[in-house]
């Protein structure tokens, strides 16, 4: 375990971090267009294409982290759910699962401590209270089935088109159109969370405790349940590493078969 920290801390330090930087940037454009006296909000008082502002930011921003130089090294999960889908597929040491964990758990609580720095007082102030995710119009059982369905359908999409060879290369680019979607269509559900991590550093200062069992059990339930149907649908071979984007220039701490899905990509072509 010590020898395997020592040698894989800086893809520890990049989940964090990436991590960080998205719950900085969720806080920062939750407040700009969710405070009740930010000039976006009365420019525009209808949720839904605020919704549709906040995933598109988000969508990028899950996006741009997925192709960056880090996340191509790390392998972007950003994501306990997604690090737990991935150990349990087998890519993914037990030891480095736990590292991934921790550190994304320390790296969402940092970015919403530092956006309460810099943010302040509107950024803790209803309705944005942290970017707290809170079951919405379908009470805490719909809030639980709709997380369950968003993070079925993430895995799913990341699974068949990681590990197609002519169209891996757009995995990030789905999983960002997919958080994106999900921020302006269910949103009002279940405040779309898809992430432990992301839930639990927005709980903290806001004391949503009541409810955030929801978001640390149904999104590994859903993305358990995907991975679970593509295996006896694909069989566990056709799952070739825990990469969302793969980068051969970049060193691979997974148990990483991407050379056959790209030896495999080289004849298509």
């Amino acid at each position: 375990m010590r020898a395997t920290l020592a040698r894989h801390w800086p893809e520890y330090l990049i989940e964090g971090t990436g991590l960080g930087l998205f719950m900085l940037v969720a806080c920062v454009f939750g407040t700009v267009l969710g405070h009740s006296a930010s000039p976006i909000v009365r420019a525009i008082p209808a949720p839904l294409p605020r919704r549709a502002l906040m995933g598109l930011t988000m969508g990028l921003t899950a996006v741009s982290l997925i192709y960056s130089p880090w996340g191509r090294r790390s392998g972007a999960h950003f994501n306990p759910a997604t690090t737990f889908t991935f150990w349990r597929l087998g890519k993914i040491a037990g030891s480095d699962a736990l590292a991934y964990v921790v550190a994304q758990t320390i790296g969402g609580i940092g970015g919403v401590a530092l956006a309460a720095t810099l943010v302040g007082a509107p950024l803790a102030a209803p309705p944005v209270s942290y970017v707290a995710t809170v079951p919405g119009v379908v009470g805490s059982a719909g809030a639980f089935a709709a997380e369950v369905v968003i993070t079925f359908v993430l895995m799913s999409v990341v699974l068949r088109v990681s590990n197609t060879a002519s169209v891996a290369w757009l995995t990030g680019l789905c999983a960002g159109a997919l958080v994106a979607i999900a921020i302006t269509l269910e949103a009002p559900l279940s405040g779309m969370s898809m992430n432990p991590a992301r839930s639990l550093a927005s709980a903290l200062p806001a004391g949503t405790w009541p409810t955030l069992w929801i978001y640390l059990t149904a999104p590994p339930l859903g993305m358990l349940l995907a991975a679970e149907l593509y295996v006896r649908r694909r069989g566990l071979a056709r799952v070739f590493c825990a990469k969302l984007h793969h980068d051969t220039t970049q060193r691979c701490i997974f148990q990483c078969r991407y050379a056959e899905l790209a030896t495999a990509r080289g004849a298509t072509s």
